[in-house]
């Protein structure tokens, strides 16, 4: 076997880290509203939780069995990366330090305060010191950690005030009070309604009343981040457990699993910090020390309390409200009717999920309608999904949902719709042991006049009526019949466990996605050897799957043009002689999360293009069953071009990846284009109806910009 190249490949977790840090430049963004950067920080804040959880956690496993392991991008070993990932992190700490700083000092000019104790006005701390007694000081559990009662069990992420203490006989010994879960995240001042402090400073602040016959030496808030990253097995299920069961229980291990990180809130002592590293066996690079409240979940709360007190506030420091339009080309009406004439393209959060949702309805309750199948990843947490296969089911439909419960964080939402569900009478797949089903794939099946017809609905994101206000993605919906036959056919697959089906248009992984891309990639590979047009157009989340990597860089220097949009991680570095010299990468972060994938293959009236419910990770095409289809109607080809061409042309929000894998500004264009901004002013309907000129396009986006004075 040949050595790997890793000269234009970069490690995904590092990457990963860039792109963070690129989230947290948004909150550095003057020109993004007050609260909505102190989100930005909170978003930067869980990201980085749920990555030392669920990466920190795969690779501490890797490297406790896995001694051989290497990365194929870089050579490097899992501890060798754990060790990166721990040196980037102090960096990052301190970058989030100084902008939660920056942050914090503008919203005080507002009116907006986070106080600490010594903030308060004498007023504010009696009522603070009564709020204490009355209802922190009688739920708290502290303890003292000695022979008789050994050092507990720290749940995950969970905030704790630990002390050192001097007894009556001058031995130091720690003390421990952790924060209750059930307390509010923030007590507010009882006259002014935007002035704040954090439960976990009150409690630090009375830590000498809680452990009144002691001294206190010294004392901090502190954090444990476990390793969340649990492996299924279905060889660990008994025979008489059902599947739902054993993730009720597999899930209660994840709080317990072993520390992958030890955060400190603003104060450390070394003897303190020696004592907890070994008790929780990390080490010293493990531990890092934050000036930035180690919870940040309380700031969607903050958001919504200013809203109730102040909207005027609210309104001037958060983005202005935008509503999801329904297309001008989705009539009033019953939509199976219209689907029969043509196909419907939703371009979520600028056009709504409303057509999808009346669909299900409509299909719910309509007479000719034999079942309704869904695959089901995510959903909200009031789903009018669920409602409507419900009342399917009450309808006398055979409804059919393959649930995965391993969606990571969501598993207990979607073991509750299970029960739901498999109550009603539907019938409830799980998916497999091995591949996460993450498609998203509905199949309406009806009957008329004997005839059997199919309403297909395929898309990039998931049945989420929340999130598809926060996400960018593409949402299909055809009444093609070829397209419909490979869904039936898919959905007897997964209720059979044949994850190799044949299809005759989608692309299925874990067994055909791959192959088809890197055909599709070696067809334009060909065109350039033949001085044809070549042309690859990608727009994903992450790119780590190596072999794919290696065949874009085939391509580059066959000569093929590939512009990548990659919104997270990407192990590809592009711009390098030789080697990837033809590939441009950028990177759009805004308002909304970008998450649609979309795969281009070459140009003019000939190029393909392709919808995915999954990326270009090994993850994806190899450990997920996941569903690229065709997008072959040409209105719709246009408006998935249009969306790509103001995408690749974003000079505000995109950062391009340069050939150091670092991110950089776009300079390109006189004129500043905001591609979110832009979509949210733009009427997408008149895409599907008017032919888009090139030049007439770029007049019409600058007279656009012009006009809403970007």
């Amino acid at each position: 076997m040949s050595e790997k190249d890793y000269s234009y490949t970069q490690n995904r977790e590092l990457s990963w880290l860039r792109f963070n840090d690129r989230v947290l430049e948004e909150a550095e963004d003057a020109s993004v509203p007050l609260l909505e950067r102190l989100k930005y920080v909170s978003i930067f804040t869980s990201n980085l939780d749920e990555f030392y959880m669920v990466r920190c956690g795969s690779l501490y496993d890797l490297s406790l069995i896995n001694e051989d392991y290497v990365d194929n991008k870089t050579g490097l070993s899992a501890q060798d990366q754990l060790d990166a990932i721990y040196d980037r992190s102090k960096f990052l700490y301190k970058r989030r330090d100084e902008v939660f700083k920056s942050v914090n000092s503008l919203l005080k000019e507002q009116g907006i305060y986070d106080l600490d104790f010594g903030d308060l006005t004498k007023s504010e701390t009696k009522f603070i010191n009564k709020y204490f007694f009355n209802y922190i000081f009688p739920v708290l559990s502290p303890q003292i950690i000695d022979v008789q009662h050994p050092f507990p069990h720290l749940l995950n992420k969970s905030l704790n005030v630990i002390c050192i203490v001097k007894n009556k006989e001058g031995k130091n010994l720690y003390g421990l009070i952790p924060i209750p879960s059930s307390l509010p995240k923030l007590v507010y001042s009882p006259n002014e309604g935007m002035r704040f402090i954090l439960i976990e400073k009150i409690i630090y602040e009375y830590a000498n009343e809680i452990f009144s016959n002691y001294k206190i030496e010294f004392k901090t808030i502190v954090s444990v981040t476990r390793n969340a990253d649990i492996a299924l097995s279905n060889s660990q299920i008994d025979e008489d457990e059902d599947y739902r069961g054993y993730m009720k229980k597999i899930l209660k291990k994840r709080t317990r699993l072993a520390p992958i990180r030890l955060e400190f809130y603003k104060y450390s002592d070394s003897k303190l910090t020696k004592f907890l590293s070994n008790q929780l066996n990390i080490e010293k690079n493990q531990v890092q020390i934050s000036n930035t409240p180690l919870d940040m979940i309380y700031v969607l709360e903050l958001c919504d309390h200013i809203k109730d007190v102040n909207q005027l506030i609210f309104h001037k420091l958060s983005f202005n409200p935008y509503y999801p339009k329904i297309p001008k080309t989705v009539k009033e009406g019953k939509l199976i009717s219209q689907l029969k004439k043509r196909d419907i393209l939703l371009f979520y959060p600028y056009e709504s999920m409303e057509p999808f949702l009346s669909l299900l309805k409509e299909a719910a309750n309509d007479e000719n309608v034999i079942s309704i199948q869904i695959t089901i990843y995510r959903l909200a947490r009031s789903s009018s999904v669920i409602k409507y296969l419900l009342e399917a089911c009450e309808n006398g439909k055979d409804v059919t949902a393959l649930i995965e419960l391993r969606a990571r964080f969501d598993e207990e939402r979607n073991i509750h719709y299970a029960g739901l569900l498999e109550e009603a009478g539907c019938r409830v797949l799980y998916g497999f042991e091995e591949y996460k089903v993450h498609s998203k794939i509905c199949l309406i099946t009806r009957k008329e006049r004997n005839k059997i017809q199919y309403i297909t609905q395929l898309g990039t994101g998931n049945y989420n009526e929340k999130t598809c206000k926060l996400y960018t993605d593409l949402s299909f919906i055809t009444a093609n019949q070829a397209i419909g036959e490979d869904a039936m056919l898919f959905f007897k697959n997964m209720a059979i466990s044949n994850l190799n089906g044949e299809y005759n248009k989608l692309f299925v992984a874990p067994f055909r996605l791959k192959p088809k891309l890197i055909e599709k990639i070696n067809m334009e590979i060909e065109n350039a050897r033949n001085n044809r047009p070549a042309n690859i157009i990608m727009k994903m989340n992450s790119l780590t799957d190596r072999e794919l990597i290696d065949m874009l860089s085939n391509a580059s220097n066959a000569g093929v043009k590939i512009r990548l949009i990659v919104r997270g991680i990407c192990c590809l570095v592009p711009g390098l002689p030789g080697k990837t010299e033809n590939i441009e990468v950028i990177s759009i972060v805004g308002r909304f999360l970008e998450h649609a994938r979309i795969y281009c293959f070459g140009t003019g009236k000939d190029v393909s293009i392709y919808l995915s419910s999954g990326d270009l990770m090994t993850r994806n095409t190899e450990k997920r069953v996941e569903i690229t289809f065709p997008i072959e109607n040409s209105i719709l080809k246009k408006k998935i071009i249009h969306i790509l061409d103001i995408m690749l042309n974003d000079n505000v929000k995109a950062r391009k990846i340069n050939d150091k894998g670092e991110y950089e500004r776009v300079i390109r264009s006189v004129d500043l284009i905001d591609s979110q901004y832009y979509f949210m002013q733009e009427d997408l309907s008149q895409i599907e109806e008017e032919p888009i000129v090139k030049e007439s396009f770029f007049s019409k986006l600058k007279n656009l910009f012009k006009m809403i004075g970007k």
